[in-house]
């Protein structure tokens, strides 16, 4: 929504809330006194009330107030336009602000150090380290570490298959009379499958990401893209010359896992846990 139009929106709204409350005041000043007219009076001089504390309060909070005028619509539309979408490069996420577009642009780090396995001096060393990277950019770049669940449905619908097609196998050895030996030789691969198949869908499995993300602003999109991507490549030269490993900048639909909570979270990989958690108090 364009500043100027909110501008005029939010002076509207509360142009109308105070007109509304000053018209209910003179109407309850009119009523002539009585017992059933001083009823009304009050629930009239009520809502003035409330009109008069919703036109103050839409100066702050105009976002709150009006779908409560706007509830009985089928659609309420909250924003005219996409949050953020991919660059067609895609290696960036843009966001339009104003006039101006914003490119995102997130950059993996691999480290595979771990603070246990490390001595006193290797922890100095690698609080250095961190120091000068962050000293890196004259750019605002953010270092972060996040933890992710695994979406590990696509593995393990592998391991299904391949048992089905090792029980396949079993299964026609064993009505074409084949060998006692490769019989058992194949029912103990069919064993393994199904064993590892057990330990990788028993729990939930985190991978740990460290990475740095970097906005840069830019009159058109392309201009945007190109920036980010400059100051990207800078910024990984920088990460690497430091703690001598290759970072590279995330592609496609892995940039979503950095903004979107169902890639955080899989919920295909979800909804099989709790299946199996529902099947295991049955059992």
């Amino acid at each position: 929504m364009i500043a100027g139009e909110y501008m005029d929106k939010k002076l509207l709204v509360f142009l109308g809330l105070l007109g509304l409350s000053f018209v209910l005041v003179i109407i309850a000043s009119v009523i002539p006194l009585s017992a059933a007219a001083d009823v009304l009076k009050l629930i009239i001089l009520a809502v003035a009330v409330v009109a008069n504390v919703l036109a103050f309060s839409s100066r702050y909070y105009l976002y709150l107030i009006l779908p409560l005028f706007q509830q009985r619509k089928r659609d309420i539309v909250i924003a005219d336009q996409s949050p953020y979408w991919l660059s067609s490069t895609s290696d960036s996420i843009l966001q339009k602000a104003g006039d101006d577009f914003i490119a995102t642009v997130y950059i993996n780090i691999p480290l595979y150090r771990s603070a246990t396995e490390m001595s006193d001096e290797d922890k100095l060393n690698f609080a250095q380290q961190v120091s000068r990277m962050v000293g890196i950019s004259k750019e605002p770049t953010r270092f972060s570490t996040q933890l992710y669940v695994m979406n590990k449905d696509s593995y393990i619908q592998k391991l299904r298959d391949t048992i089905t097609t090792v029980e396949e196998e079993e299964a026609k050895l064993v009505t074409g009379n084949a060998p006692a030996n490769e019989i058992e030789r194949v029912r103990g691969k069919a064993a393994m499958w199904r064993k590892m198949l057990d330990n990788v869908g028993r729990g939930s499995s985190l991978e740990l990401s460290s990475y740095a993300s970097l906005s840069v602003k830019g009159g058109k999109e392309f201009e945007a893209v190109s920036l980010v991507q400059q100051k990207a490549r800078e910024l990984m030269s920088g990460i690497g010359a430091t703690f001598g490993v290759s970072p590279n900048v995330v592609l496609g639909n892995e940039l979503l896992k950095f903004i979107e909570p169902e890639y955080l979270i899989p919920f295909s990989t979800i909804s099989e846990q709790i299946t199996k958690n529902i099947q295991e108090e049955v059992i």
